[in-house]
């Protein structure tokens, strides 16, 4: 440590570098290889640079003498005890990830996780002495877990024994305040005090003190409330609690801490033995919050003490009998000497084997008393069970046997009608209300058929099953059942039986849950049995069923069927078939095809009987019984049977005369297209001789202006003439495509001005036009008349809609693209239609009310068009009576950069 004149020698280790060297307590370090050390930074600097296993020579003042040129020989660092906490860091991290997974709807388990976390940052993490970003993230995490794990202990050992634990905040504030102090003293001493090997053991003593205080007080605070509990189960986890405290804080406390705040030496293995003695904590605390099999740890520890007991007595019989033998032998027959001994004990040894046997068996009576004859029968119940082949008999035994055999309040079994999916079929302890609301129970919990399912289910509280969803939280609540066991055969799971805890309150043992899991397996081979010996009653009805079944669906589809054998005769003739013949089954059953089908399709049928593979004879002309002529598809194809030999054939004869129909109708459509384009081409023609009588007509308008006669026949001509060059137009406008030239278009110009158009019309329907255009809105590039007309067409809907005023809102905005929003109050439009709107010719304008205009079906169909030729988007939110909303989006015009 730093002295006066340089740094003193407080102790000397046995068997350490310096020790070897001769170096001896009270000894002043002034100087290494030359370099003065007032400070521990300063020899630590010269050992850095000298390494291990290299010499540095001291310069040393011994009770006033100088001695120059001490060498010592630097060893490697003990860093051993480091790995024994390791070890104790990976212990805390896999009990608090275990508990976190396994058990994380527990109390407190998520603190007791907090708690395993920073108490692995404080064994594990160890810094280098570099002080680079890592070592110093490092260095900080030590300190700060060192400050927080007594106070997360303890405010553990606070709240743990409490099952609703009330509001203590101040006292949990008095508990994190020393941890805030002690890291505050860490940051002081970093930042404004000099740096010396006493500040550094002064503040290791300080939270070395702290840690132990805090452990000691919460061994305190655990056994009180240990002594104050009432609940058996809670007295049992306390129990381990406490054991585990005090196990692992007394030598930590006696043999490490106390020397170290007195600053006394001690050896390195008692140092180690006491830091690993930590290691049970962890262990024990798991064991108490998990509570995984608690019940076996009183089974366990009865169990060996008597099974200690009762080896120990057999053990003195045995011996003592071989004894008596042996002696009685050697004074009978003398003579086999050594060989007379041998044989005693393999007598006694075969005599005393069922000794053996019926003293165990009275120690297991002992101990199970009243169970025990219910435990030895109910093996040889579930290989009976077998034998039994009335399911509700068989329900109503394991009902009865169970409750009775193990002393459980409520048992209760369900059946799998099909995977996944079970129904509560027999219970014993229910009310009888629980029963009739079966249905309504959620059982979807019970999912034993995957891959990590486990043996059973175990809900420690029924009323505290947070994991699963509302409804089956419900569910489990209602059973108040605590463990629920798979019976499966052949891998599959076809009933699973529920059990409650014991008419004692407690939880079955991990022996009670071995045996129930080996009944299981009996149960459900039983079950399996029962099922299948009442399913063979149920096979011809079954049977019957399906072959109906198969019939009726042959005879409800929308084609003609009908099979034939190798001689060409029918053997099955559908409903279809009689319809489209107007021949009744009875009467082409058996009979020869030829005498049956028109002699043009039996010519044709002849023709491809024999070729292998499908042939078909498309818009076939039929002309049936009944005098009707209709086209049919013909198809006909091999039928073979599961051997793949060919037993007949089957044909499947499709109606299609009003598909037909249709297509001509399409046809003539077309046709009628086409005549439109050519009078919009003869309106074109027609155009010019128009213009040449309105040209002619208006200059004798002005020569014979005065005269009533003629002017009002020539004011007549032009009129006509006009009107005839409007009708005109109006074709070729029709007609016309247009063109398609893109460019740069801005879209909130392109929005005031096809308002302008309608603004009018937006003032006589009453309706407020709202804009909201983004000022730095990007150009696009499209074609503005186009746009124009999606703009107007979605502007007039909106004015449509909002029949008796309104708002109309629009908007624009630019977020990776160009976003136009058109939202009026309007009278929305019906989920039914919404998915029709963009159809072309779809309108539910067909009868307009009053100030609304006629639909054609066209607008928003040109629109889609429209948007889709610019490659934007189009997509609608509307609300029946609220309004609706259309948003366009459109790729942003990128600019080439300018070099």
């Amino acid at each position: 440590m730093e002295g006066h004149g340089g740094l003193v020698a407080e102790h000397v280790l046995p068997g350490s570098p310096g020790q070897l060297a001769g170096i001896k307590a009270k000894d002043i370090l002034v100087s290494a290889n030359g370099a003065v050390t007032d400070r521990i930074a300063q020899l630590a600097r010269e050992e850095a640079q000298t390494r291990v296993y290299g010499t540095i020579h001291y310069t040393l003042i011994r009770r006033g003498i100088r001695l120059v040129d001490v060498p010592v020989i630097l060893a490697q660092q003990d860093e051993s005890l480091n790995q024994g906490l390791r070890l104790i860091a990976l212990v805390y991290l896999c009990i608090g990830f275990y508990v976190l997974f396994r058990r994380w709807t527990a109390p407190h388990s998520l603190h007791f996780y907090i708690f395993c976390l920073v108490s692995f940052v404080l064994y594990a993490f160890h810094y280098t002495g570099q002080f680079d970003l890592t070592d110093q993230v490092v260095y900080w995490s030590g300190i700060v877990a060192a400050a927080l794990q007594p106070a997360l202990f303890l405010h553990f050992g606070i709240t743990f024994p409490e099952d609703r634990p009330r509001r203590r905040y101040g006292v949990l504030a008095f508990v994190y305040l020393p941890a805030v102090l002690i890291v505050a003293l860490q940051v002081v001493a970093q930042q404004f005090w000099q740096a010396t090997e006493v500040l550094k053991h002064h503040l290791d003593q300080i939270a070395l003190g702290y840690l132990a205080a805090y452990y000691l007080i919460t061994a305190v605070v655990l056994w009180v409330h240990y002594h104050r509990s009432r609940v058996p189960l809670r007295r049992q986890q306390l129990k381990w609690l406490v054991r585990g405290t005090v196990i692992a804080i007394v030598p930590f406390t006696v043999l490490y801490v106390a020397p170290f705040l007195a600053s006394i030496p001690e050896p390195s293995l008692v140092t180690k033995l006491a830091g690993i003695s930590l290691v049970f904590l962890p262990l024990t605390f798991s064991w108490a919050i998990v509570r995984y099999r608690l019940m076996d740890t009183d089974l366990i520890f009865k169990r060996g003490v008597t099974y200690t007991l009762a080896t120990a007595l057999l053990v003195g019989v045995y011996f003592g009998v071989v004894a008596v033998t042996a002696e009685t032998a050697h004074r009978t027959l003398p003579k086999f000497g050594g060989w007379g001994l041998i044989i005693a004990v393999i007598l006694t040894a075969q005599v005393f084997d069922p000794l053996k046997k019926l003293i165990q068996r009275r120690v297991d009576k002992l101990f199970d008393r009243q169970k025990y004859d219910y435990r030895s029968t109910l093996i040889e119940f579930g290989r009976s069970l077998s034998t039994e082949t009335d399911m509700d008999a068989l329900m109503n035994a394991i009902a009865d046997r169970l409750p009775h055999t193990l002393l459980v309040e409520r048992v209760a079994v369900f059946l799998s009608d099909q995977p996944g999916h079970y129904r509560l079929a027999k219970a014993h302890g229910f009310p009888a209300s629980l029963m009739q609301a079966e249905s309504t129970l959620d059982l979807n919990f019970l999912d034993f058929d995957q891959p990590d399912a486990g043996s059973h289910i175990f809900f420690e509280n029924t009323q505290a099953a947070l994991h699963l969803t509302e409804s089956e939280q419900r569910s489990v609540n209602l059973l108040d059942l605590n463990y629920y066991l798979p019976c499966r055969v052949q891998d599959r799971t076809i009933a699973v039986i529920g059990l409650g805890k014991t008419t004692g309150g407690d939880f079955l043992s991990s022996e009670d849950m071995e045996m129930l899991e080996s009944l299981a397996s009996y149960i459900g081979i039983a079950l399996q049995n029962a099922r299948l010996y009442s399913s063979l009653e149920q096979k011809i009805t079954e049977f019957e069923r399906l072959k109906e079944f198969n019939e009726n669906i042959v005879e409800s589809i929308n084609v003609g069927i009908l099979a034939v054998d190798l001689e060409d005769r029918v053997e099955s003739w559908n409903t279809q078939m009689e319809v489209l013949f107007a021949l009744p089954r009875r009467e082409a059953l058996r009979q020869p095809l030829s005498e049956v089908f028109p002699e043009s399709l039996y010519r044709e049928y002849q023709t491809v009987k024999e070729q292998p593979g499908v042939h078909h004879f498309y818009k076939f002309r039929l002309q049936t019984n009944a005098g009707e002529s209709r086209t049919v598809n013909v198809a006909v194809a091999p039928l073979v049977s599961r051997d793949f030999e060919t037993v007949g054939r089957i044909l499947l004869l499709e109606d299609i005369t009003d598909r037909t129909q249709l297509e001509s109708q399409l046809s003539q459509a077309e046709k009628l297209s086409s005549i439109g384009l050519l009078a919009a081409g003869v309106a074109h023609e027609v155009n010019t001789p128009l213009a040449v009588i309105s040209s002619y007509t208006q200059m004798l308008s002005k020569q014979v202006r005065g005269d009533d006669r003629l002017s009002p026949l020539l004011d007549k001509i032009t009129q006509q003439t006009f009107r005839a060059s409007e009708i005109v137009n109006g074709l070729l406008n029709f007609s016309r495509t247009g063109t398609s030239e893109f460019r740069e278009t801005d879209v909130n110009t392109l929005i005031r001005e096809t308002l302008t158009l309608v603004e009018h019309q937006f003032k006589t329907a009453q309706i407020e036009l709202v804009m909201d255009l983004s000022a730095d809105l990007p150009t696009i590039r499209g074609n503005a008349g186009k746009l124009q007309q999606v703009f107007l067409n979605l502007f007039l809907n909106a004015k449509d809609a909002m029949h008796g005023g309104g708002q109309l809102r629009v908007s624009t905005l630019v977020n990776g693209h160009v976003t136009i929003a058109i939202t009026d109050t309007g009278s929305g439009i019906s989920p039914e239609n919404m998915q029709k709107i963009y159809d072309p010719f779809f309108t539910t304008k067909s009868a307009p009310k009053e100030g609304q205009r006629r639909g054609t079906g066209l607008g928003l169909a040109v629109t889609y068009g429209i948007i889709q030729e610019h490659a934007g988007k189009i997509r609608v939110e509307s609300e029946v009576g609220c309004g609706t909303t259309f948003y366009l989006e459109f790729p942003v015009l990128r600019k080439p950069a300018h070099v």
